[in-house]
């Protein structure tokens, strides 16, 4: 079971990294139909790609963004978009038949099908709101709306975490005693909930474009705070603004970095867990790199190359974050 829920931990890694690319190389409303099953097929021949294109043209962004895109272009951002959906039906399917059978075999403990099954709805309902998030860029907008792009990555972090935490579970068996010190849990569970809203925050900055502006660090064009239009509302001045969703990202990056490095000193010092001790660490250690990507992303004007590391890092660290939380949470004895 642990190597199931293991593995498709791996594909969500690969889903959302292929899905910031999507995001990068604007390729996410080139297919502008949900087809569930037919879809799996992309276009095979000139007709097919004719067609995919006149649909395509219909929607604002290629009139107001792409216009004089030609066919040949226009391939080059669908087998990003294409292979963003296959993958995330390989997810899917991954999900369901290691479900099934394992539940057939009777293999998967009473006390995880409830979490199993919770993971299986989870990716449906993952699928169907990547859709929705599409869905608002064909008409009206010439992108997808940022709190449904955030929504959908978060999602999808979501279902990665739960998924490492429930393989975890597979692997080492049932719950003994406790765990840490309730305080050393809370802790923790402060720790991931940072990374996780850091990621959140990282989806609105990219459906913001907020990367392009404000190219310099630590000052934002000289200034501490950058100029903000509330006329709208100050629920849509966070989730819109540029300047402002671009600040929430830098001020939870710097939240996140000193707390996970204090975290890390602490438990060095309290704790009998090498373990422990070593995996604090590597966390702190991955958020002091992944501080510093943001940065080299920033100053670069997002190129894509850092932009993408970037994002695999946040990946990357996020299951990190869920590995120590679950470790502590199982840590009896561990500290002093």
């Amino acid at each position: 079971m642990a190597t199931w829920l293991f593995v498709a931990a791996f594909l969500i890694v690969a889903l959302v990294f292929v899905g910031g690319a999507t995001r990068l190389t604007e390729s996410g409303l080139s297919i502008t139909e949900w087809k569930p099953i037919s879809g799996v097929i992309p276009p095979m021949n000139d007709q097919s790609w004719a067609a995919e294109f006149e649909n395509y043209k219909k929607i604002p962004q290629f009139s107001q963004i792409n216009p004089h895109m030609q066919v040949a272009d226009f391939r080059g951002i669908y087998w990003w978009e294409w292979a963003h959906r296959l993958l995330a039906r390989l997810v899917g399917v991954v999900y369901l038949l290691g479900f099934v059978a394992f539940l057939v075999m009777r293999e998967i403990p009473a006390r995880l099908i409830w979490r199993c099954g919770a993971l299986l709805g989870l990716i449906v309902v993952q699928g169907a709101v990547g859709w929705w998030m599409v869905y608002s860029g064909l008409s009206g907008r010439v992108e997808v709306a940022p709190e449904r792009l955030m929504t959908h990555l978060s999602l999808a972090l979501l279902a990665l975490s739960c998924t490492v935490w429930t393989g975890f579970e597979a692997l080492e068996g049932q719950k003994r005693g406790r765990g840490a010190p309730d305080g050393w849990k809370v802790a923790t569970g402060v720790l991931l909930g940072l990374v996780f809203l850091q990621c959140m925050l990282g989806a609105l900055v990219a459906g913001n474009n907020a990367g392009l502006i404000y190219n310099d660090w630590p000052l934002m064009n000289g200034h501490i705070f950058p100029p903000v239009d509330w006329a709208k509302g100050v629920g849509y001045s966070f989730l819109h603004d540029q300047g402002l969703v671009q600040f929430t990202h830098r001020i939870n990056a710097y939240i996140l970095l000193i707390f996970a490095t204090a975290f890390a000193l602490v438990i060095s010092r309290k704790s009998n867990a090498d373990d422990l001790k070593t995996l604090a660490a590597v966390v702190a250690t991955s958020v002091w790199i992944q501080a510093a990507l943001g940065i080299i992303t920033l100053v670069t004007v997002v190129s894509i190359g850092f932009a993408l590391s970037h994002q695999l890092v946040a990946v990357i660290l996020l299951i990190l974050a869920v590995a120590l939380t679950w470790k502590v949470f199982r840590a009896d004895r561990s500290f002093r």
